[in-house]
């Protein structure tokens, strides 16, 4: 019973946690709309190896301390700057359309998979995230913390994550087909759902503070 009520809450908060419109989801889909499914799923596997290695770490420091409020706070401006650089660097502008028409979006020059593993490690904002969570599922006893079950629930959370983008980016490609939206929408309009991530994030920074 342990087994699958680690595995089944893993999955549910790595689940939904994936859904919101964050940078991964978006490269995901541009890497996806600009090549195909096997590539999606490279990048997605390299996404989720990071993501493996920051929850079982996280959850094994969980049951040690308390994560320090001043790290915290390093944490969220390094995210914000991240989300800022990002934001700048997919501004619509007139060279960089020239760029991309001759070599297509800079990342795609690599593979899918190494640039995953990238910017999942450049996802500071994963540490206290999933920190906060292990510490809140094992003191209210959703999961078990037995060093013999707690694999399963880091499985749960991988496949969790992994399923939640395919089918998020999935579902961005069957709108832009419908023609609900452009194929070019989400490309000359990202930098703006970045940039509002990142104001969102300088806003409840000062908030906590």
């Amino acid at each position: 019973m342990k087994y699958i009520k680690n595995f089944i809450v893993g999955f549910l908060v790595s689940f939904v946690g994936s859904i919101p419109l964050g940078y991964l989801n978006f490269i995901g889909f541009e890497i996806y709309n600009k090549s195909n499914l096997i590539q999606l799923i490279y990048y997605l596997f390299g996404v989720v190896i990071i993501e493996g290695i920051v929850i079982s770490s996280t959850f094994y420091f969980a049951n040690k301390l308390i994560l320090n409020p001043k790290l915290k706070r390093w944490i969220s401006i390094f995210s914000i700057i991240f989300l800022i650089v990002i934001a700048i660097y997919f501004y619509p502008s007139e060279f960089q359309n020239i760029q991309k028409q001759n070599n297509s979006v800079t990342f795609l020059l690599y593979p899918s998979f190494i640039v995953g593993l990238i910017l999942s490690s450049l996802n500071f904002a994963q540490i206290p995230f999933w920190f906060s969570w292990n510490i809140f599922l094992v003191n209210e006893k959703y999961i078990s913390s037995d060093k013999n079950v707690v694999f399963v629930y880091v499985l749960g959370t991988l496949i969790g994550t992994f399923s939640g983008m395919l089918l998020l980016v999935l579902g961005l490609k069957k709108i832009t087909n419908q023609g609900i939206i452009s194929d070019n929408f989400i490309s000359n309009n990202i930098w703006i759902i970045f940039f509002g991530l990142a104001i969102f994030q300088l806003f409840q920074l000062f908030k906590k503070k």
